[in-house]
């Protein structure tokens, strides 16, 4: 008999902790499941004020990032078209060797090339810069070549009026462009001159500088780049 009761109040025991450990598990999953419900209201219920903040920061950010690249693009791409004293390998120009190309005692240089800054235009009645130099005379005074070469171009220009190019052939890669001149029939394209011939005379043509005395209106390329016309000629 006492071995019997003592049987049973050990299976008493055993179901109280049974019923013991279940409860705490039973509460250990309650607690787990109620903190992951809250982690998940959490970030549900962000205010919609706060998520629009926040995508329009990503979308500024974004653009302003586009932006930066296009600037950058932008000022890489940039390179300079004109040089003022210098070549393009950046040499300085060989000394004088052309001719001054008005025939006149009387000449004498105006408006210089100034593509580095600006000068006022009489007839324009603004600043603005000069890609070559002007050389005052009177009325179809003779303009003579600076130089051999052969006429690569006889035409009239809305601004500068009638005009003749010259692609000298000395192997430097210099053009010499002749313009504002009062006639340019006396050569054609293909004529090889020398230096000293008359190619036309100095005129009042161009539009540009229509206001100002008679004068030629010279400008010189080397390799396709404007430069100085007095780093070649002593005027």
């Amino acid at each position: 008999m006492r071995q019997a009761q003592k049987k049973r109040e050990k299976d008493k025991v055993q179901v109280a902790l049974i019923l013991a450990f279940c409860v705490i598990a039973l509460t250990s999953i309650f607690t787990i499941k109620s903190n992951i419900d809250k982690i998940n209201d959490s970030n549900t219920n962000v205010p919609v004020s706060e998520k629009v903040h926040t995508e329009e920061a990503g979308k500024n950010a974004a653009v302003q990032n586009e932006k930066n690249s296009e600037n950058t693009n932008v000022a890489s791409s940039r390179v300079p078209i004109v040089e003022s004293g210098e070549t393009k390998s950046g040499s300085s120009a060989e000394s004088s060797t052309f001719a001054n190309p008005v025939k006149s005692d009387s000449a004498f240089l105006t408006n210089e090339y100034s593509m580095d800054h600006l000068i006022y235009s009489v007839t324009l009645d603004q600043y603005m810069t000069h890609c070559g130099v002007d050389i005052e005379a009177p009325e179809d005074t003779q303009v003579i070549a600076m130089a051999a070469g052969c006429v690569t171009s006889v035409y009239t220009d809305d601004r500068y009026g009638k005009s003749i190019e010259i692609t000298h052939s000395d192997g430097s890669g210099l053009v010499s462009v002749y313009s504002n001149l009062s006639t340019n029939e006396m050569v054609e394209v293909g004529d090889n001159v020398k230096e000293g011939q008359i190619i036309g005379g100095v005129g009042s043509t161009g539009l540009f500088e229509s206001l100002e005395p008679s004068h030629l209106h010279l400008e010189m390329l080397k390799d396709g780049v404007y430069v100085d016309p007095q780093e070649y000629i002593n005027f």
